[in-house]
């Protein structure tokens, strides 16, 4: 039986690619492409994949929520992240949000080829480069955990309630408005937020967010 496969990545070069290598492949085929998260939620219902190949910046420009509400709206369909980079906590929370796979972009097609099967027999997968260093996150994270260490020691109380608006995509003036602060004040808290993470764009910020537990999956 064939298991169709939905590609979606915003690069054309990398879907062609991918769309050669899977036509090698026995037992597969891809039945669509999609060049954003919306498109995506558009045709899944109707492609119906068993897997699909999702490149990693579509999922945190649209919040990693949105892995769950893929599986709602397709159950029985697979997740396979890919990405050019990873950090091991963000790895951790693509995992958890739902994802089976995640897969590097550098892999060649046998990597492909182990990940794809190893999601059609309801296994999870991990490029071999990354593994390591994912479990190593993992069981760091569980150490924390149980000292009851906080992740975001660094910063105070209500920096890190500027810092989970700032990830839920509130303006500086929604902030002030919400928390009864000045602008003045909400940007001075965020000029220290970032000085103390050195982290100095908003992306970086939400990544932080998401990567130490600040924000949950369902914020």
């Amino acid at each position: 039986m064939t298991c169709n496969l939905l590609l979606v990545d915003d690069h054309l070069l990398i879907r062609a690619g991918l769309r050669t290598w899977v036509a090698e492949l026995p037992g597969y085929a891809v039945v669509g492409e999609c060049h954003d998260y919306a498109q995506l939620l558009d045709r899944l219902p109707q492609l119906a994949p068993d897997i699909v190949l999702l490149d990693l910046k579509l999922c945190l420009g649209a919040g990693l929520r949105m892995l769950a509400q893929l599986k709602t709206l397709q159950p029985g369909c697979r997740l396979l992240i890919m990405a050019s980079a990873y950090e091991p906590q963000l790895v951790l929370q693509v995992m958890q949000a739902g994802a089976q796979g995640f897969l590097l972009k550098r892999s060649n097609e046998s990597e492909l080829r182990q990940a794809l099967d190893a999601l059609r027999l309801g296994e999870r997968y991990l490029s071999p480069s990354i593994a390591h260093d994912v479990l190593s996150a993992a069981l760091s994270a569980e150490t924390t955990r149980q000292a009851g260490v906080p992740p975001s020691n660094r910063l105070t109380a209500r920096q890190l309630e500027i810092l989970r608006l700032i990830a839920r995509g509130k303006s500086t003036r929604e902030m002030a408005a919400g928390l009864g602060l000045s602008v003045k004040t909400v940007e001075t808290h965020r000029a220290q937020i970032m000085k103390r993470l050195q982290i100095f764009d908003v992306a970086g910020l939400v990544l932080y967010a998401v990567r130490e537990g600040v924000i949950s999956l369902d914020d």
